[in-house]
């Protein structure tokens, strides 16, 4: 079962990049009990998302253009977003 914040960071990514592959992994059962756990079970993702609209920028470029399209979402939604941005062929 996907988590709704879960189903929300995909929701924005697909809009705002169109993605030929995305993938929301919910990693916050590995840090229970640590920093940034509020209990809910939605402090902690990683993304794994290939892009066109990635093609020729840098990979801080990448993460912020990924921060900017998930706008609350990340450090105060979500204590911890993993970002791992290619371009296709990469």
């Amino acid at each position: 079962m996907t988590s709704p914040i879960a189903t929300e960071i995909q929701a924005l990514l697909t809009a705002a990049f169109a993605p030929s592959h995305l993938a929301v992994l919910n990693d916050s059962a590995k840090h229970h009990g640590h920093m940034g756990d509020d209990g809910s079970g939605e402090s902690h993702f990683t993304v794994e998302i290939e892009s066109a609209a990635f093609a020729g920028v840098s990979r801080l470029q990448r993460q912020r253009m990924v921060n900017a399209a998930l706008g609350d979402i990340p450090g105060q939604r979500v204590h911890a977003l993993a970002i791992k941005a290619r371009a296709p062929g990469e």
